[in-house]
């Protein structure tokens, strides 16, 4: 059961621009948005930050998205694990690497590269943070200082992302629990406090 109820989007009609732009997004209407709306300034705040973290870059879509994906998992926030697979989905991120992506650092299916910016992010949304220097070591080997600051800001808004939903226990909406069961995202998922309902 959430411990901070989402807000009905026919009461914020104030926002209704900014909530359209998550849902075009997203393909749906996150209730992390529609909690975080109790506060407008900060929904607001947080728009523009995801918007410069998550929008074009340097580092490709697709792997933004794995990285948050790492991150929430490696932070225990299986809400965000379910919104960051199904976004990966989105992104067009192959099944092979999304079934195998707790498994990265073994897996055939990763790059060098890739396996490189997944360990920064298993490790940093850990605590304590466990980022040595050989981390970014294995960054530099393969990203610019402009891709690296991009990918600290990517498992940086997940940190906030992974409190403040697995904290609210915010219920999952239909499309990223339905595509979460269907994959198991990283082996061993389950919605536990996030299903809609759930005591």
């Amino acid at each position: 059961m959430a411990r901070l109820d989402p807000l009905d989007r026919r009461d914020l009609k104030e926002l209704e621009p900014l909530l359209q732009l998550f849902e075009a997004s997203m393909g749906f209407l996150p209730n992390s948005v529609l909690t975080m709306a109790h506060r407008p300034d900060v929904l607001t705040a947080f728009a523009g930050l995801a918007g410069a973290v998550l929008g074009p870059g340097d580092i490709d879509a697709g792997l933004k998205r794995m990285i948050s994906e790492v991150a929430s998992k490696a932070a225990g926030c299986q809400y965000c694990v379910a919104h960051t697979s199904h976004g990966a989905h989105a992104a067009g991120v192959p099944q092979a690497k999304l079934d195998d992506i707790w498994v990265f650092e073994t897996s055939p299916h990763f790059t060098e590269a890739e396996r490189a910016a997944l360990g920064v992010a298993m490790k940093a949304a850990q605590v304590p943070n466990l980022v040595e220097d050989a981390d970014f070591e294995a960054l530099k080997a393969h990203y610019s200082n402009k891709q690296i600051a991009e990918i600290l800001s990517v498992i940086s808004l997940f940190g906030f992302l992974n409190r403040w939903n697995d904290s609210l226990a915010t219920p999952l909406e239909d499309e990223p629990l339905a595509f979460a069961e269907a994959t198991n995202p990283g082996g061993s998922w389950s919605p536990g406090k996030h299903r809609a309902g759930n005591d």
